[in-house]
This record gives structure tokens, sequence and C-alpha cells, in this order.
């Protein structure tokens, strides 16, 4: 990624981020997400971002619901992944949620592409990346509803690392 990607790739994350707070941001994120990437879909229709975000999410997060190759993730698929999603490593406390660190309290058809869209461009370009680089910090996949589990349960728990 050259610096310019970068940088659209930040002022993308920096959009999501205070997409609440200011109508530049929205109007970039919509701007970004409704684009289009050159490719096709398997239906054949243009491919935008939207679609792709989705597709990526959908292939790293959400194993467990058989999707086909190809078929983005949905409201559904992502709103009951997004509280397994950890920065860091087993044994958790809540400030390491990354649902709970960045203030979906709750995710549905209004916002779900935009928590999608949040997780990966962080991956890619967001502290987290930076974490990554710098800490060794990653993104972890635990096992489902954690909210519920013990502490010791979390720490015991099966997780998978995900990088880009």
């Amino acid at each position: 990624m050259d610096s310019k990607e970068k940088l659209k790739g930040r002022q993308f994350y920096e959009a999501i981020v205070n997409f609440d707070e200011s109508e530049e941001a929205r109007d970039y994120y919509y701007e970004v997400m409704d684009s289009y990437t050159g490719r096709k879909n398997n239906d054949g229709n243009d491919e935008t971002v939207r679609d792709r975000i989705l597709k990526a999410y959908g292939v790293l997060f959400c194993e467990e619901y058989d999707l086909d190759p190809g078929q983005p993730a949905g409201c559904d698929e992502v709103a009951e992944t997004a509280d397994r999603l950890y920065i860091g490593s087993t044994g958790y406390d809540p400030k390491h949620w990354y649902r709970m660190k960045y203030h979906f309290p709750v995710i549905d058809f209004d916002n779900y592409d935009r928590f999608a869209a949040l997780v990966l461009s962080d991956m890619n370009c967001g502290p987290l990346h930076d974490a990554a680089l710098n800490d060794g910090e990653t993104l972890v996949v635990g096992e489902k509803d954690p909210l519920s589990m013990t502490p010791e349960q979390r720490k015991n728990q099966k997780v998978k690392s995900v990088t880009l």
C-alpha cells in the first residue's frame, strides 16, 4: 500500500469514527462505501466497496455461518459476531472488547455495514493496525456469547487471531 492509499484508508477510518459527530464524515463514508471497485458481484452487478467489505467480514469473522463463497455477511451475522472480537489475547477485561470500545451498543440494519467497515479499516490503517505493528496486539475472534462467560471461561476459550 503506497502512501496515497494509506492516507485515503486513514481518512476513511476517521470518517467512520467521526460518523455521528460530523456531516462531512458521514458524506465521505457514504461516498466511499457506495463507490465501485471495478469488479462484478456473483449476480453480475457492479461491486461496491460496501459489498467488498461485507464479503471480507464474512470470510474473516463468520466462519460458522457457512456463507457461500463471495456471499456478504448480513446484519444478523455481523451483529452476532461483534461481541466476539477482542484486542490482544485471551483473558480479556471489558475494555478490550472491540464493539464496546467503539460504542456500538446496538448493531442493526442501520449500522452493521459501518461496524464491519470500522473493523476492517482499523485492521488496515487504524490504531489496531498500529498496535499490531508496535505492540504485537491483534484482533482475536473468541467463542460465542463472551459477555456471559466468567473470567475463567474467557481465559480458557478457543481463539484465533486475524490478520490481513
